[in-house]
């Protein structure tokens, strides 16, 4: 089976999906997400990352880049697991149902996830279960995380440059004292792992077995503040005292006129190289295991990557530098025990001044993202790419991504009227109505081999229901989906033009 069928999907993090506890989670509306994916005919469900978050709640920025958020466990699964019990749940506070209240809702699972842990430990056979979890080799990242987490805690969540220097530096003694003077809070953490894990395999075993893909997504960098900054220093380009000599960002573009300043350490790339890339091949592996497509975002910096001197505050006066290139593919490739054209990844090759990124995706044979929302504001002589009609079999098309707004959105707030024109003409109507569904349509009928779509699109959201705007620090990520919203959507009428254009299962295009 090829490993980009012609296909369809939508893109929805699971904090977004409804539920009664401030956030989504891994439970009943994932499983039921699931049902009315598979009952539309779509067989993609794309994700955002799913690492415990840091700053401002933001997937990108997570403290490890392979523990997951155990914000997202269901509670309800833990009373079935009988370690809470359905009281323990119906005193809880009120939450929004269409914004995810990040604040309460963090401290509700904590509170709730400890409760859960001090029923689990006087049970032998879950935690036998639970460690013999934890010594599979593949968690040799647990432990290390385990005490990052808890001495993050202890020092009141204060980022681990600013914690005691001994720490800081990870001194053998230092280290070994700290897992003692926090060991139950280290077993916890542990515990929560395993808890979100199994999870996890049962949702992505139960969507497999529905004939549904999980698209995963890694950012290309990680949080300075986490626990893969904090164990190998010696991979990222750091001053004597543990923080960046320079950041990584974008410089002015589409969504910023200062450029995007992410904060991000960068890699010391020579030094990856010289350990031939075994941090990223542990990186991508566990991505693998997680997910079954895994989406690199900002794939360009693989080419050249912008450098940000740390001491400014805009993106603005850094410089582009050459990455690692092919040669960091062949050898991960090699790492990964695949050939470089069976890679399952997603390159995102979004952005301005691309320079040889797009040369280095085709040479490596990975499918990149054509977004609708960028091809009605050029002309078409200019061959823009994202016009349906340039778009490459191997590609994936989307109406817009998590840091576009929603179609609506765009088309009432950020389109000119020669956009609208554009759309209009390329469509052959004199008027829209619905915008959202005409570049879905579009997106459908592409020769893209993979569309997806944001939920909100489906939906017909405006632009309240966008999920984030580049550059902003605060307040993104929030929205959420209603229990009516999802279970009304018009799934039928996407299913018929996934059926129309060949993107169902025993479907040939129309």
């Amino acid at each position: 089976m090829s490993l980009f069928p012609r296909s369809s999907g939508i893109l929805l993090h699971p904090t977004s999906l409804p539920g009664p506890y401030g956030i989504g989670d891994l439970g009943r509306s994932a499983t039921r997400f699931v049902d009315l994916l598979a009952a539309a005919g779509q067989t993609v469900w794309q994700v955002l990352p799913l690492g415990p978050t840091g700053f401002a709640e933001s997937p990108y920025q997570s403290l490890s880049s392979f523990a997951g958020n155990t914000n997202l466990i269901s509670l309800d699964d833990l009373v079935e697991a009988g370690w809470l019990r359905a009281s323990d749940l119906a005193d809880r506070p009120y939450f929004s149902r269409r914004k995810a209240d990040y604040d309460t809702a963090i401290r509700y699972h904590d509170e709730m996830l400890s409760l859960a842990y001090d029923r689990f430990v006087t049970n032998p056979d879950d935690r036998a279960a639970c460690d013999a979890w934890c010594a599979d080799p593949e968690r040799w990242w647990l432990d290390d995380f385990a005490l990052f987490a808890a001495l993050k805690e202890f020092h009141g969540g204060r980022p681990w440059v600013d914690w005691e220097e001994s720490e800081v530096f990870r001194e053998k003694q230092a280290l070994g004292a700290a897992r003692v003077m926090h060991s139950c809070r280290i077993a916890e953490h542990r515990f929560r792992q395993w808890v979100f894990y199994t999870q996890w395999d049962r949702l992505r075993a139960y969507a497999n077995g529905k004939g549904i893909r999980i698209v995963g997504d890694i950012p290309i960098y990680v949080a300075h503040d986490s626990s893969d900054v904090w164990v190998s220093p010696e991979l990222f380009e750091l001053d004597f005292n543990g923080r960046p000599h320079f950041i990584a960002g974008v410089p002015p573009d589409y969504f910023s006129s200062t450029g995007q300043r992410w904060g991000n350490p960068l890699y010391l790339w020579d030094e990856h190289r010289t350990t031939g890339y075994r941090w990223w091949i542990k990186r991508l592996e566990a991505a693998l295991r997680l997910v079954d497509i895994v989406r690199i975002d900002h794939f360009r910096g693989f080419d050249r990557y912008y450098k940000i001197p740390a001491s400014r505050s805009t993106a603005q006066g850094g410089r582009w530098v050459n990455g690692p290139k092919i040669d960091f593919f062949r050898v991960v490739s090699q790492g990964l025990g695949k050939a470089l054209d069976e890679l399952p990844i997603i390159a995102e090759d979004l952005g301005d001044d691309l320079g040889e990124a797009i040369d280095l995706r085709k040479a490596l044979k990975l499918p990149g993202m054509s977004i609708l929302q960028f091809a009605f504001g050029a002309n078409e002589s200019e061959q823009n790419r994202f016009l349906p009609k340039y778009h490459e079999e191997n590609s994936i098309v989307y109406t817009g991504t998590h840091d576009n707004n929603t179609v609506l959105g765009w088309w009432a707030c950020e389109s000119s009227e020669d956009d609208r024109r554009r759309l209009r003409e390329y469509v052959g109507k004199d008027r829209v109505d619905e915008p959202h569904w005409e570049l879905i349509g579009l997106g459908m009928e592409s020769r893209s081999h993979t569309f997806i779509v944001p939920l909100q699109d489906v939906l017909g959201g405006g632009a309240s229901t966008r999920m984030n705007k580049p550059g902003v620090p605060s307040g993104q990520w929030r929205w959420r989906c209603t229990p009516e919203e999802m279970e009304d959507a018009p799934w039928e009428r996407l299913k018929a033009l996934a059926e129309a254009h060949g993107r169902v299962p025993g479907t040939g295009e129309r």
